[in-house]
C-alpha cells in the first residue's frame, strides 16, 4: 500500500492552504514554532514543508529530511531563510509564490515614498504631542521628480506604474529588463552609475544575492544626488547601513524610509533614532489579501508537484506546469534512458553533454528533458539524484551541457538525441516514442538498433561474423541466463556490429568476462534500467 503524501506547515498560514492540501488528498501537519532541533526531529516524516519568513531550513535539516523530503515551498518570494544551494544538492525542489504579495509590498513602497516626501511619521509624532510645527515639516511633491528603481520585476513594474500614476519620472537599473520590456513599461533603462545621479528617489526591488549584497554601497552612496530619499521594501542588506546612518546625518541623504534590515527582527539597529529615518516592521506582504494570496498559491504550487509532477515558481528547477507533465512525461522517461544507457556505456570519461529535440519533441519545453537526460547520466556514479540536483552535480564535475532544437522532422516525426563528449570522441544515441508514450531507442552510436530499454540488460560490441549469436546464446545458457529480447544492428556487413539483449538475470563480472572472452567481441557492458 502506497504511503499517503504528507505536508508540514511550519509557520503560522492562513487556514485555505492546509484545507487546500487535505481537499487533494495530501495529509497536513501545522505546527508553527518549532525550534531548530524539534525541527529536525520531525521533518523527515514529511513530503513537503511551506513555509513563510520565520522557519530557517538549513542544510542540517535537509539531512535529516531525507529520502523523504522531496519540496520546500515558501509562501511568499524571499527564500534567504532556505540553503538552497543545499536543496539543490539534495535534489530538493525550492518554490516560492512571486506574483501573490506583489501588489502589497508595491504599494506599500509607494506609501513609503508619500510618507517620506511629506514626513508624515514625523508629522504625526509631532502634532500628536501637542505641537504645532507647519514650518518644520516642509514638504517635497512627488509629482515632476525622477524615480529611480534598482530592480524591475514583478514589484518593481507594479511600483513604475504607480509612479506614472502621480506624474514622476522613471529610470532603472535592472541587467534583467530587456530594451522591449523597459519601453513597454514606459521607463527609461539605465546603468547604476547613470541612475544614482539623476534619481530624486530610489527604490529597491531587487532580491538579495551575492550580486545584489550591498548594491547601495558607501561609494553608491556618494554617488547620488544630493537631498536624495531612499526606499527598501526589499531585503536587509541591499544598503550599506553604516554608510546610509552618515548620509542621514550629513544630510546628503534627505530620507530612509526601510521595512526590512539586515538583522530581523530588528530590535537594536544603529540606525534608529537617524533623523530622517522611517521604519516598518517588514510589512510589505503584510495584508489580509497578500496573506490568503501566498497561501493559497503555495498550497496549489505544492500540490500540483506532489501529486502530479508540475513545478511552478521553483528557485532552483526549470519550471513544469501540472497541464505540460503529462505530455512530457514520456518525453522524460525517454530521454532518462537514454542518458542512463550512454552514462553506463561512456562511464566517467564524460566531458560534455548535448541534448537534441526534433520534430514533435522541439514543440515541447526542452528544460525538463534535458534534466532527466543528466539525471540518467549521471546515475551511473551517484544513487541520490534527480531532475533537481542533476544540473548540479554536472556542474560540479565540470560537464558542460547544451540544448538543440530543431524543428525539422526526419525518420521519425519525434526525436531525442543524447550525445556525450569523451577523452576518446563523442557517442551519441538517438531515441523516439512509439505511439507517443512508449520510449524506444533508435541508433546506438550511428548504428541503427530498435530496442526497448529496460530491466537487465547486455551491451555487446563484437565483429559482423557467422556463428556469433549462436555463440552469445550458448554461453549464456550455460551461465543459466534467459534472454527475454535481443536486438541486433550492424555498421555495415562483416563490419562493427552491436547487441542488445535484455536478460532475466543481472549480468556478474564473471559472465562479462566470459562473454568478452568470445571470438570478436571488443565490449560487453553489463546496463540497468
Amino acid at each position: 500500500m502506497t504511503e499517503q503524501v504528507k505536508v508540514l506547515i511550519a509557520d503560522t498560514m492562513d487556514t485555505r492552504a492546509a484545507a487546500i492540501f487535505r481537499e487533494r488528498g495530501i495529509a497536513v501537519d501545522e505546527k508553527p514554532g518549532l525550534t531548530p532541533d524539534e525541527l529536525k526531529a520531525v521533518i523527515g516524516n514529511y513530503d513537503g514543508v511551506a513555509v513563510r519568513s520565520s522557519t530557517k531550513i538549513n542544510a542540517a535539516a535537509m539531512d535529516a529530511a531525507l529520502p523523504r523530503l522531496k519540496v520546500i515551498g515558501r509562501a511568499g518570494i524571499g527564500v534567504d531563510t532556505i540553503d538552497v544551494p543545499a536543496a539543490s544538492a539534495r535534489g530538493i525542489v525550492v518554490m516560492n509564490t512571486p506574483f501573490g504579495n506583489s501588489i502589497t509590498t508595491a504599494e506599500h513602497a509607494i506609501a513609503m515614498l508619500f510618507a517620506l516626501a511629506r514626513e508624515i511619521p514625523q508629522a504625526d509624532q509631532s502634532t500628536q504631542s501637542g505641537k504645532w510645527e507647519k514650518n518644520r515639516f516642509m514638504g517635497v511633491e512627488l509629482a515632476g521628480k525622477t524615480l529611480g528603481l534598482i530592480g524591475c520585476g514583478n514589484i518593481g513594474s507594479i511600483v513604475a506604474d504607480r509612479a506614472h500614476g502621480l506624474k514622476m519620472k522613471v529610470v532603472a537599473y535592472d541587467p534583467f529588463l530587456s530594451p522591449e520590456r523597459a519601453l513597454e513599461l514606459g521607463v527609461e533603462k539605465v546603468e547604476l552609475d547613470e541612475l544614482l545621479p539623476r534619481a530624486d528617489f530610489i527604490t529597491l526591488h531587487t532580491p538579495l544575492t551575492d550580486q545584489t549584497r550591498g548594491i547601495l554601497s558607501r561609494d553608491a552612496l556618494a554617488k547620488t544626488k544630493p537631498g536624495v530619499r531612499i526606499v527598501n521594501c526589499a531585503r536587509g542588506g541591499l544598503i550599506d547601513e553604516a554608510a546610509l546612518k552618515d548620509g542621514l546625518e550629513s544630510g546628503h541623504v534627505a530620507g530612509a524610509a526601510l521595512d526590512v534590515f539586515a538583522v530581523e527582527p530588528a530590535r537594536d539597529c544603529s540606525l534608529f533614532g537617524t533623523r530622517g529615518l522611517i521604519c516598518t516592521p517588514h510589512l510589505g506582504a503584510s495584508t489580509t489579501e497578500a496573506q490568503v494570496n501566498v497561501a493559497i498559491q503555495v498550497a496549489e504550487q505544492m500540490a500540483d508537484f506532489l501529486l502530479l509532477g508540475g513545478i511552478t515558481n521553483a528557485v532552483n528547477v526549470p519550471s513544469l506546469s501540472a497541464e505540460e507533465a503529462p505530455r512530457l512525461r514520456p518525453y522524460m522517461a525517454l530521454a532518462e534512458k537514454l542518458g542512463r544507457l550512454i552514462g553506463q556505456i561512456a562511464g566517467t570519461e564524460i566531458r560534455s553533454i548535448d541534448v537534441e529535440v526534433a520534430g514533435a519533441a522541439a514543440e515541447l519545453n526542452i528544460k525538463p528533458i534535458t534534466g532527466a537526460v543528466l539525471a540518467g547520466v549521471i546515475r551511473t556514479w551517484s544513487d541520490t539524484v534527480n531532475m533537481v540536483n542533476a544540473p548540479y552535480l554536472a556542474k560540479e564535475r565540470g560537464i558542460s551541457v547544451r540544448e538543440i532544437r530543431d524543428e525539422g522532422e526526419g525518420d521519425y516525426h519525434t526525436l531525442v538525441a543524447v550525445t556525450v563528449g569523451t577523452e576518446h570522441g563523442s557517442k551519441r544515441v538517438e531515441g523516439t516514442l512509439f505511439g507517443n508514450r512508449a520510449p524506444r531507442l533508435v541508433k546506438i552510436f550511428g548504428i541503427p538498433v530498435e530496442a526497448e530499454l529496460t530491466g537487465q540488460m547486455i551491451y555487446i560490441v563484437n565483429d559482423d561474423q557467422p556463428g556469433f549469436i549462436g555463440a552469445l546464446g550458448t554461453r549464456l545458457g550455460e551461465s543459466g541466463i534467459n534472454i527475454a529480447t535481443f536486438n541486433l544492428g550492424r555498421r555495415k556487413e562483416a563490419g562493427e556490429a552491436v547487441a542488445l539483449v535484455a536478460v532475466d538475470d543481472p549480468i556478474t563480472a564473471d559472465v562479462a568476462r566470459q562473454l568478452h572472452a568470445l571470438p570478436g567481441v571488443r565490449e560487453v557492458v553489463p546496463l540497468g534500467f
